[in-house]
């Protein structure tokens, strides 16, 4: 029997409006303000179809993770579904996304970092 379920998950970011902005482009879904409100929230919820959700909560000073960093963390990372990897490259980068690890053209997964620089996956998988 588990002892909780997952609620959401929740990046830390410089700008959470922003952040919600460009993650409602990639999955869809709703972006509502939470604590602090209007365009200055402190977090932002994103709900995405299916009833999932991610938080963005602002982090004053936030240092994204590196990619790769073999010294350090890279904290957390989303891997995120596509039937084409081309066509979700395109889009994800024209919304702001910068490729980590994605010359290698003959896997079925490549690596961005969103624009507060949190890593993510395309997978097509």
């Amino acid at each position: 029997m588990a002892l909780a379920e997952l609620g959401a998950v929740v990046l830390d970011c410089p700008d959470p409006r922003a952040l919600a902005g460009f993650y409602a482009e990639v999955l869809g879904g709703t972006v509502e303000s939470g604590e602090g409100g209007g365009q200055d929230a402190d977090w932002v919820d994103l709900t995405v179809p299916g009833g999932r959700s991610l938080a963005f909560q602002a982090a004053p000073g936030h240092v994204p993770p590196r990619w790769p960093a073999p010294e350090g963390s890279q904290q957390f990372h989303l891997d995120l579904t596509v039937d084409d990897l081309d066509a979700a490259e395109k889009g994800v980068l024209a919304l702001g996304a910068r490729p980590l690890d994605a010359e290698d053209r003959s896997r079925n997964w490549r690596v961005y970092a969103d624009p507060a620089g949190h890593p993510f996956c395309l997978c097509a998988c």
